[in-house]
């Protein structure tokens, strides 16, 4: 979900260096709605004189008859906020912000292929970083904050499709329900937030984390090294998970209740099971291939009642106990 910076830009006047003050005043006098205007030379150079900047130098003691007659090259910003297109609008947001105290609310221009498409204003930038905020936020879990569906496969599509190196982790809980059924829904969901808080806190830089529902959750990492990341999430659950059974049950390590046929039945405590898919042997051509992978590895790591994760082609599981 990548919102582009010029597909919100504008057409404004683009006007030589040497165009004299005295013109630029007639365009700024016949456009009151105008805040600044491009700059551009024979040799490329890209500049911007903003109305403010134009009339608090015109306005000045001297200054009418200083620069009237001079060409605008001599009061413009020659190094103003020059972005490509295809820069999303809220890297462009924070550029925006990271400028000069005197330079924030000056225009931004963008090019594609060092040609000048037109310019976004301020106003218009953070009107539509707050429109793709709220947007944003209709993507995500509504109790991790997590990005949901339609992120996680967007992000699982651009993995593919880049075809560098990458693992994805299905991260799922066991027995969840057993213990959502046992001990209510508000303890559910405080272990929800726990798992969501470790495999955060556990996340290496530029790696991904989302919550597909429910007990849920995916992980791309860059590279195809999870070992660590996976012995280490798997630790802190398997130690952080205790405090959420009272001392009896965890002296049992079980949960005696009614099953689904109404028989009682000894129920194992929640425990993490991990998934891991790579493009290392094998090459996917969709996420639904690679989901379907994952599901199937899944299954077999459930085979066992502690947290373990299991990739192939090594055919084996990874346990903590």
């Amino acid at each position: 979900m990548i919102f582009y910076i010029g597909d919100i830009a504008e057409d404004k006047p683009i006007l030589s260096f040497n165009t004299p003050c005295n013109q630029i005043d007639q365009v700024f006098q016949e456009t009151p709605n105008l805040q600044g205007i491009v700059l551009k030379d024979e040799e490329s150079e890209v500049g911007l004189i903003t109305r403010t900047r134009f009339y608090q130098k015109i306005g000045s003691r001297y200054g009418y008859s200083l620069y009237m007659l001079k060409s605008i090259g001599v009061l413009a910003n020659r190094k103003p906020l020059i972005v490509d297109y295809f820069t999303s609008v809220i890297e462009v947001s924070k550029l925006a912000m990271n400028r000069p105290e005197e330079e924030i609310y000056d225009d931004i221009i963008i090019v594609m292929d060092d040609v000048i498409i037109g310019v976004v204003s301020i106003k218009n930038l953070l009107m539509k970083a707050a429109d793709i905020q709220v947007e944003f936020a209709s993507y995500l879990n509504p109790l991790t904050r997590l990005p949901g569906n339609t992120i996680i496969n967007e992000n699982i599509a651009q993995v593919i499709a880049q075809k560098k190196e990458f693992s994805v982790l299905y991260i799922d809980l066991d027995r969840f329900k057993a213990y959502n059924d046992y001990y209510g829904f508000k303890k559910g969901d405080e272990i929800i937030q726990l798992t969501a808080d470790i495999l955060a806190n556990a996340l290496e830089k530029d790696s991904f984390l989302g919550h597909i529902g429910g007990d849920d959750y995916i992980v791309i990492i860059n590279h195809y090294h999870f070992n660590e990341f996976c012995l280490s999430v798997i630790q802190r659950f398997d130690e952080e998970i205790k405090q959420f059974y009272t001392k009896k049950h965890l002296d049992d390590q079980f949960i005696y209740m009614e099953n689904r046929s109404g028989r009682m039945e000894k129920i194992p405590l929640v425990t993490l099971s991990i998934a891991v898919v790579t493009n290392q042997h094998k090459h996917y051509t969709s996420t639904e291939e690679l989901i379907e992978e994952s599901m199937r590895l899944k299954k077999l790591c459930k085979l066992t009642n502690e947290s373990c994760f299991y990739v192939e082609p090594f055919h084996s599981a990874y346990e903590v106990t």
